[in-house]
C-alpha cells in the first residue's frame, strides 16, 4: 500500500557513524532505544575500504562490526518506524577497485590505479560497472526497508595526478542524475554528499548533505546551492546544537559517551 503522503519533509534527527559502531556498539544500541519512534536516523552501512557493516553478497564484511548485530539493529529501527537513512561511500572503494580494475581511475601513465592518501582506490563514475554496482547497493538498501541512501565521496579526486580525460563536472552530475532516475521511487530517496559549487542536485526525490560547515555559514551556503526548497532538500550534519542549522534539515550525532 502506497502511503498517502510521500512528499519529502524537513529532516531533524540523528546520525550514527561507523566509528561510533566500532567503538561501542552497546552504547549505540542503548542510546537508540531512548530516541522517539519515527525520528530520522542516518546509519553508516559501508566504509571507504568497500566493506559492508550488514549482511550482503555485494562485497566483503567489515571485521570491526558484527554484521548480525547490525542486521538486528536495522530491523529494530524499522520496527520502531524510524525514517532510516543509509550512508554509503560511493566512488571511494578499495576492494571493488582492486577486483574491478577497469572501473577504476588510473594514474596518468594508465598502467595502474590511482590511490589516495588513505590508500583507497576511486571508481570511474562513467564506467558501466561502477554504475551497476551503485544501483545494486541502492536497490538492496531499498528492499531492506531503508527510506533513503546518501552517497558520499561522490566526486572526482581533486588532483591532476590522475588520468580522467572526460569533463569531471559533467561526469559527476550525469551519474547522479542516472542514479536518481533509476533508483529513486515515491518512497525512496537517492541523495548525495558533495560540497563543490559545480554539483547539481538532480531533479526528483533527492537531497544534498553537507558536513563540517560553520553555523554562521549555513544560510549563505544554502543560498549558494540554488535549491528552491533548501529547508527540505538540504541537510547539515552538525555536532553543535546551534539553532542556525534548524532552518534546514539537521542531523546530530547520537551521544555514546
Amino acid at each position: 500500500i502506497t502511503p498517502e503522503n510521500t512528499e519529502l519533509a524537513q529532516l531533524t534527527g540523528f546520525y550514527i557513524s561507523g566509528s561510533m559502531l566500532s567503538e561501542s556498539f552497546d552504547a549505540v544500541e542503548t542510546q537508540i532505544k531512548t530516541i522517539p519512534a519515527g525520528t530520522p536516523i542516518l546509519l553508516d552501512v559501508k566504509n571507504i575500504r568497500g566493506e559492508f557493516y550488514y549482511t550482503t553478497n555485494l562485497g566483503q564484511n567489515a571485521s570491526s562490526i558484527d554484521s548480525a548485530r547490525m542486521d538486528a539493529l536495522i530491523s529494530y529501527l524499522q520496527q520502531t518506524d524510524h525514517y532510516l537513512i543509509a550512508r554509503v561511500p560511493a566512488l571511494r572503494d578499495y576492494w571493488f577497485g582492486l577486483e574491478n580494475v577497469d572501473n577504476g581511475i588510473f594514474n596518468p601513465n594508465r598502467w595502474s590505479l590511482w590511490m589516495d592518501a588513505d590508500r583507497c582506490y576511486w571508481l570511474n563514475p562513467l564506467a558501466d560497472g561502477t554504475l551497476t554496482y551503485l544501483i545494486q547497493i541502492a536497490t538492496e538498501l531499498r528492499l531492506m526497508g531503508f527510506d533513503e541512501v546518501v552517497f558520499t565521496d561522490f566526486a572526482i579526486p581533486d588532483t591532476q595526478a590522475i588520468y580522467f580525460p572526460d569533463d569531471r563536472v559533467a561526469a559527476i552530475n550525469d551519474t547522479a542524475a542516472k542514479l536518481v532516475n533509476v533508483c529513486a521511487t515515491d518512497t525512496f530517496a537517492v541523495s548525495f554528499s558533495n560540497s563543490t559549487d559545480t554539483f547539481v542536485l538532480p531533479e526528483g526525490r533527492s537531497r544534498l548533505y553537507l558536513e563540517n560547515v560553520a553555523a554562521a555559514q549555513a544560510a549563505a551556503i544554502a543560498q549558494r546551492t540554488g535549491l528552491a526548497d533548501p529547508e527540505i532538500r538540504l541537510v547539515f550534519l552538525a555536532d553543535l546544537m546551534d539553532t542556525r542549522f534548524d532552518s534546514y534539515g539537521a542531523l546530530r550525532p547520537v551521544k555514546i559517551n
